[in-house]
């Protein structure tokens, strides 16, 4: 699991990328990136499979904030990023999130 932040300087923004190798997603056949920025809806953001079985993610945020996300795999089971930036407690269940920071 891993993220790339892209900042660009001709707006306040940073251009985000999530991935997940095929390993990671646990051989899911849907993953989708649920957090703070698309209001935690489970159908807003389906992550793009990749012919190697890989997910990818690219999404725009506004600098400056942290955002708490989570990745939900077959529409069943949460998983955390390992290299977020940091965790919190969720306010849902005794999991965490995970955090980033733009």
């Amino acid at each position: 699991m891993s993220f790339k932040k892209q900042y660009l300087k001709s707006e306040p923004v940073c251009k985000v990328t999530f991935k997940l190798s095929k390993d990671e997603a646990k051989n899911a056949d849907k993953v989708c990136i649920v957090g703070d920025f698309n209001d935690w809806d489970v159908a807003t953001n389906p992550m793009k499979r990749l012919k190697n079985g890989s997910f990818s993610y690219t999404v725009v945020l506004p600098k400056d904030a942290q955002y708490q996300f989570r990745y939900l795999l077959d529409d069943n089971q949460w998983e955390n990023d390992w290299n977020a930036d940091a965790y919190i407690p969720s306010p849902m269940s005794v999991d965490e999130n995970s955090v980033l920071a733009v």
